[in-house]
């Protein structure tokens, strides 16, 4: 039996790129496979690489959790092209497991089907964080709140160790809450997580107050 994880790229009604199609058929630790034979055939791990189309995004979450009920063992890594924070949402409710902007270089994409089919709870290239928050619409010091906010930090202690009033801090958080349609504690650290913007460590902290 292969040890190669099976990798369904599910590229309707949007093409993937076909460099990134080609390169990821070639890959060892990969073998793409056709939807029947992922349904029918294959017992090792599998990760479905699907292009979101974002004009029609009700039909790529119907088509993910259509997948996602006839074969739960599969995990999802959507790719995209620009995601607001409430399109966030509805994938994850939907079953995605991880987003991953399309401009991601094929090894990084790799990277990530592997992580996925290791276990990974959840998934976004370091590499490509700034641009999926970006893509939610977050400023550069939004994420950087968002970040304290999901390591548990309060208000206050973010103002102190950002070196912002307490008020600004509020500012920001009300900002996130109207960009993401959410301020549910979980939900914001769930955020954090998809965008690949990892929880503040104490180490950083002193970093983080000189930006």
């Amino acid at each position: 039996m292969s040890d190669a994880v099976g990798v369904l790229i599910l590229d309707e009604p949007q093409d993937v790129s076909p460099t990134l199609r080609a390169v990821l058929e070639h890959m060892p630790a990969l073998q793409t496979l056709s939807e029947t034979a992922l349904d029918e055939t294959w017992t090792g791990p599998a990760v479905a690489v699907v292009a979101l189309d974002e004009a029609h995004l009700a039909a790529s979450l119907t088509r993910i959790a259509e997948l996602r009920e006839r074969l739960p063992r599969v995990r999802v890594l959507a790719t995209f092209q620009a995601l607001a924070g409430s399109d966030l949402r509805l994938l994850l409710e939907a079953g995605v497991d991880a987003v991953m902007a399309r401009t991601a270089a094929p090894r990084e994409v790799q990277a990530a089907v592997l992580a996925l089919a290791e276990g990974a709870p959840c998934l976004v290239q370091p590499s490509e964080a700034s641009e999926a928050s970006d893509a939610v619409g977050l400023t550069p010091r939004e994420a950087e709140v968002l970040r304290f906010l999901s390591a548990g930090f309060s208000n206050k202690e973010v103002a102190r160790r950002l070196a912002l009033s307490v008020r600004t801090v509020e500012t920001h958080r009300l900002n996130l809450r109207r960009k993401t349609q959410t301020g549910r504690l979980k939900d914001l650290v769930s955020l954090a997580r998809q965008l690949g913007l990892a929880p503040v460590l104490e180490g950083e902290v002193g970093r983080a107050a000189r930006h």
